[in-house]
């Protein structure tokens, strides 16, 4: 269970959890270290700055599209950060359009010389598989050909699937490790700090475990937060009784028009024929109504992200932001 209101800890892996820890920009040295662990370098990053994370209109109907995170650090890099609670397949295929949108913007900024490019790195944390046939929870990706030698690292892409990570805390021990055991482990944990693992008393670890921790917030913060899961409540309760209403709304419009349709054939196959064709139509237009109008209550709340909406309707993140755009 991702929220507990008997554990002190708010979900590492939750929007608001997210976007404390990592997105802290009066104090960066979490993400800083954070993101040195997932790309696997051994030299510390020194400095952050935090981007825009939304991309520009695509067209002029458009909203264009959100990541959680993106920055910049002293070497001009950049760093695209995507947090994915559901099941997405094609959740490669999205850190790529941001990854290339990114590409595009840099070769515009240098008209079109392609000299001296920043390196792009494209992260995505998911709490689901997304590799079945992979071992391995931590995966870098960068172009390379059929013998396995590197072409180009100009953008690269890592994954981590956090089902596949099982290290206890005594078996943690690098900065990745520290980072994943915290991340799946954190909102679960005793408030006795004697149980913790050594190493959340680091300081980077210890910044986002007192960031997290509900005990530590003031009158103010607490009431936001715990009036933002009551909204996140209310929004999954009545977006629920609405798609079951417009479900049984679109078997009746099926059932309706299955038996106009029979009618019109004037035969028995014809109207058997006519009444199963509307039964399945109304079946399916009804489902869809009821999940469109579920995500768009959901949007008109505010509260919840397009990954938690999708989960929630049981759609694709793009069908969300279809109907986020319409």
């Amino acid at each position: 269970m991702l929220y507990d209101s008997e554990n002190p800890f708010i979900p590492l892996i939750s929007d608001y959890g997210f976007k404390t820890t990592f997105g802290n920009e009066s104090n960066t040295l979490f993400l800083r270290r954070a993101l040195q662990a997932l790309i696997q370098s051994d030299t510390p990053i020194q400095k952050v700055e935090l981007l825009p994370n939304e991309i520009a209109r695509l067209t002029p109907d458009s909203r264009g599209g959100v990541y959680d995170l993106a920055c910049t650090d002293e070497l001009g890099r950049y760093f695209i950060v995507e947090m994915q609670l559901s099941h997405y397949p094609e959740f490669i295929q999205r850190m790529k359009f941001y990854s290339l949108y990114r590409f595009n913007t840099l070769v515009r900024r240098g008209a079109y010389t392609f000299q001296n490019l920043p390196r792009i790195y494209c992260i995505g944390i998911l709490a689901t598989v997304l590799f079945p046939g992979i071992e391995g929870y931590h995966n870098t990706a960068a172009l390379r050909n059929e013998s396995g030698e590197l072409m180009d690292d100009q953008t690269v892409f890592i994954t981590v699937e956090l089902p596949k990570f099982d290290k206890s805390a005594a078996d943690s021990v690098t900065d990745l490790d520290k980072l994943l055991y915290t991340m799946k482990n954190l909102h679960q944990a005793s408030p006795d700090e004697i149980q913790w693992p050594e190493f959340w008393n680091e300081d980077w670890i210890r910044l986002a475990v007192e960031e997290l921790n509900r005990r530590n917030m003031d009158p103010e913060e607490l009431l936001l937060y715990e009036m933002t899961l009551a909204k996140n409540g209310h929004a999954v309760y009545v977006a629920r009784m609405e798609r079951e209403q417009a479900q049984r709304e679109g078997r009746d419009l099926g059932l309706a028009e299955g038996r106009e349709e029979g009618r019109e054939e004037g035969r028995e196959e014809g109207r058997e024929e006519g009444r199963e064709e509307g039964r399945e139509e109304g079946r399916e237009e009804g489902e869809r109504r009821a999940r469109e109008v579920m995500v768009r209550n959901l949007l008109k709340t505010g509260v919840l992200s397009v990954e938690q909406i999708a989960a929630v309707a049981e759609v694709s993140p793009d069908f969300v932001r279809l109907v986020q755009q319409s």
